[in-house]
């Protein structure tokens, strides 16, 4: 076990560390993927300088990469894992309809049944349409929204990240330099070449500002066809929506007949019934994706029967036209439905009850070695923050170029230890962790911070 376990000094855990070596097989993949990748990458959130270690398979809540160093995986693909790797019943549904077909010009039952799933958990799914990643669905629904409002403008909150899509990367990234009031966030490109168009067409909101939110909105309202909040937004710190903020946000678009819409692409692992469920407000659509499709490629836009009527196309030419050679693949959907059904109300207590646990402990860590530091997130969510300053909104959670290289050196030191995380600080739990996975993460995260004591 590469990870510190509770016999070792959290001084010295073992070192997984091989795959930096210049001549090692991680090296000579990312040699290889230069020639025929950009830059050796397919995902830009997966890259780490120089270049990051190669997974060779997975197993429960372990990561095994190309040089045979094991890692605990607190990272689950982005959060997508919720049973962590090769589950057995996961397994056993996908390849049992693989062998019977991978892809059909035609529905399939398993569509229907993990649908009917999504509709008794979600308080807002009175329907559900299914596409291929969580991006494709926030596109999916803003298209929804604004056939059904027949609106051009959509409004969404400085520094949340919805995928990859010009309208929902707006403000994504935005500094200081470029970001406006906080009253009224300017709109910036994330991509270089966004039309000035995209831009004009996104209104910016101040997550958990309630007053300049409720402003904005109405000032607003007549152009707005949507409204997109992460209630629990990863790139905005992982800071849960306020109760009262929320419930504000619900008000004011209800009133003025915006289309509210929830991204739980990630947060809607946070509890039995997702973030909405757990906050206590109703959207009127979701979007999903990662945990619903049990390790395969998924997204989903669920909500209102009345709004989700836009992609009806039973009496002609829906008034929102969409396809997808993949959307509801039936592999897909199998190991979905196998993956939802394992997640029973207790087994969502057990990872409420260890994610708490875990962000006291790391939190605890910072605070023993005198390193600034800070520990946020909901349920199985976590994310660690280079600073003990109040973490209320984008602004105060973007970190300065010394708290970044320290972040860096702290999620470097993880991997060198036998912890995989995110390079931003997220992490996330699964089903197969117990209490002895995270009191070895916990002296693992202890003796990283105490490099941090040392001289530098």
């Amino acid at each position: 076990m590469a990870i510190a376990s509770r016999r070792k000094s959290p001084q010295a855990p073992a070192r997984t560390a091989r795959w930096a070596d210049p001549g090692s097989k991680s090296a000579q993949l990312f040699a290889r993927a230069q020639g025929v990748l950009p830059g050796g990458n397919s995902r830009t959130t997966v890259y780490m300088a120089p270049y990051p270690p190669y997974a060779a398979s997975g197993e429960g809540c372990w990561i095994t990469d190309v040089e045979g160093d094991r890692r605990l995986d607190c990272l689950n693909n982005y959060t997508a894992l919720m049973h962590g790797h090769a589950h057995p019943a996961i397994v056993e549904a996908a390849t049992r309809r693989l062998g019977l077909g991978a892809s059909f010009p035609l529905p399939t039952p398993e569509e229907i049944e993990l649908a009917a799933v999504l509709c008794e958990r979600l308080p807002s799914a009175e329907r559900v349409r299914f596409t291929n990643s969580g991006s494709e669905a926030v596109m999916i629904a803003l298209k929804g929204a604004r056939a059904f409002t027949g609106r051009p403008k959509i409004a969404k909150f400085e520094g949340a990240y919805h995928g990859s899509y010009d309208y929902a990367e707006v403000s994504l990234s935005s500094a200081p330099d470029t970001w406006g009031s906080l009253a009224a966030p300017a709109s910036t490109a994330y991509s270089r070449g966004t039309p000035p168009a995209v831009l004009e067409d996104v209104v910016v909101l101040p997550f958990n500002h309630l007053e300049h939110t409720v402003a904005r909105i109405e000032r607003e309202a007549r152009h707005l066809a949507a409204v997109l909040i992460d209630p629990v937004p990863n790139r905005v710190g992982l800071v849960p929506a306020q109760s009262e903020f929320l419930k504000a946000v619900r008000e004011v678009t209800r009133a003025h007949g915006i289309v509210l819409i929830f991204d739980e692409v990630i947060s809607f692992r946070v509890g039995f019934q997702g973030a909405q469920g757990a906050l206590g407000v109703t959207p009127d659509l979701t979007t999903l994706g990662k945990i619903i499709g049990g390790g395969f490629p998924v997204g989903a836009v669920a909500g209102r029967a009345e709004v989700m009527a836009v992609f009806d196309p039973t009496g002609g030419k829906p008034a929102a036209p969409h396809g997808g050679t993949f959307n509801a693949n039936p592999v897909t959907m199998a190991a979905g439905l196998a993956a939802m059904r394992l997640l029973t109300p207790e087994a969502f207590a057990k990872l409420d009850e260890l994610g708490a646990k875990l962000r006291g402990s790391l939190e605890a860590c910072f605070k023993r070695a005198g390193v600034p530091g800070a520990v946020t997130g909901q349920g199985s969510l976590f994310r660690v923050h280079p600073t003990d300053r109040e973490l209320v909104d984008y602004r105060s959670t973007r970190t300065t170029p010394e708290e970044e290289a320290r972040l860096q050196r702290l999620i470097r030191g993880l991997m060198e230890r036998g912890v995989l995380m995110s390079i931003t600080g997220l992490g996330c739990l699964s089903t197969p962790m117990g209490d002895a996975e995270l009191e070895g993460l916990t002296e693992t995260f202890a003796a990283v911070l105490e490099t941090e004591r040392a001289p530098r």
